[in-house]
């Protein structure tokens, strides 16, 4: 593995980060969202992911290995679940006074955008690291 790897590892798990933050923000922007373009209210959205694995040729024995490289997202869900609601003074209600209401819990949003962030900060952290070990060997390559 070399140090370039790492930094690729890292730059992946910060692009995911990032599409997890977006997919958040659009939950909570629509968490009072009662009717799409779609019909129905606005279902909630997560992010679907893997880990990215590439084939590599061993130098020495020449035999095919697959190594990680990090993630990669491989789609965005919405989420099937109805949350219906009595109010009969609601625009959108039926004719027996039920709304279909977004299934965006705001409090279990919250709490998974702080865990993207801190995820994101941790990326953030072993990046720089990385730079930093690259840094160091080129000076001591220079003396």
């Amino acid at each position: 593995m070399s140090i370039f790897d790492s930094m690729r590892i890292n730059s992946s798990g910060l692009s995911l980060e990032r599409l997890k933050l977006d997919t958040i923000s659009s939950n909570i922007a629509n968490v009072n969202t009662t009717r799409t373009e779609e019909g129905g209210p606005y279902q909630k959205k997560t992010v679907v992911f893997e880990e990215s694995l590439m084939q590599k040729t061993s130098d020495l024995a020449g035999s095919i290995n697959q190594k990680s490289f990090g993630v990669r997202a491989t789609g965005i869900e919405a989420s099937d679940e109805i949350v219906i609601e009595y109010n009969p003074t609601h625009p959108d209600a039926d004719e027996f006074g039920y709304v279909n209401k977004s299934n965006v819990n705001m409090t279990d949003e919250m709490v998974e955008m702080m865990n993207t962030i801190r995820t994101y900060e941790a990326n953030v952290t072993a990046t720089n690291a990385s730079k930093n070990m690259l840094s160091k060997a080129l000076e001591i390559s220079a003396r």
